[in-house]
């Protein structure tokens, strides 16, 4: 590989931003594409299942057998509130290979007894987004009913581009969450974005349930998303 080439790879990876290196078999020349580029490729269609399933493929183009060696940071989950439901999500999420971390600045529910080996932030959503950097392979659950820790949370993962992000609450919570959010000046098609009520509709009812339903909503949202998505800078 060019050095050139080795550099840009890292540095990619370094910011937890996709990558493709595609290998020409025969000839040994390689060339890197990120999912802005992929759709104009001539491996366009190869490309976006790439980036969405994360697997690496030999594949043909014309004469010419390629490699394509899929680079895609490991997704995350964040989840504000040490609740029940965070209890149960935790370790199904981490099972399905997700980063998770919790952010709840209440002492008393976010303690290291109730969230063994987890990385949990007891702090307000403000003080710890720097260190968290969200980004379009993160994924945003706000749990907690409490707009002091869940909007602020919200307002960021609409900004970053999370590729998932989902509050817990009625309709007509949401409906209010909308308004409230919408006067701090977050654009009505971000708001849109936002899954709520949180999960899918199984009829859920206790925390493992609702756990169950929101990680398949979550890994659905991750499938099947577009693999040119913009990358929040």
């Amino acid at each position: 590989m060019e050095l050139a080439l080795l550099e840009r790879l890292n540095a990619e990876r370094a910011a937890r931003r996709a990558t493709i290196l595609v290998t020409e078999i025969g000839s040994g020349r390689q060339r890197l594409v990120t999912p802005a580029e992929a759709p104009s490729d001539p491996l366009a269609e190869r490309l976006a299942e790439g980036f969405r399933t994360g697997r690496s493929a030999l594949v043909d183009l014309g004469n010419e057998r390629v490699f394509l060696t899929v680079q895609v940071p490991l997704p995350r989950l964040v989840i504000t509130g040490a609740v029940h439901i965070s209890q149960a999500l935790v370790p199904m999420a981490t099972g399905a290979g997700f980063d998770v971390t919790i952010v709840d600045p209440r002492t008393a529910f976010a303690t290291p007894e109730r969230f063994p080996g987890v990385d949990l932030r007891a702090e307000w959503p403000e003080v710890v987004l720097p260190e968290l950097a969200l980004d379009p392979f993160t994924a945003v659950a706000a749990l907690t009913h409490d707009p002091k820790i869940d909007d602020g949370m919200l307002v960021e993962a609409l900004a970053r581009g999370c590729f998932y992000v989902g509050a817990l609450g009625s309709r007509r919570t949401h409906a209010t969450r909308v308004e409230r959010l919408a006067g701090l000046g977050v654009p009505r098609e971000d708001l849109a974005r936002i899954h709520a009520p949180i999960g899918l509709d199984i009829g859920a009812v206790s925390p493992a349930e609702i756990a169950v339903s929101i990680l398949a909503e979550v890994i659905g949202v991750l499938r099947r998303r577009p693999a040119a998505r913009e990358q929040a800078a």
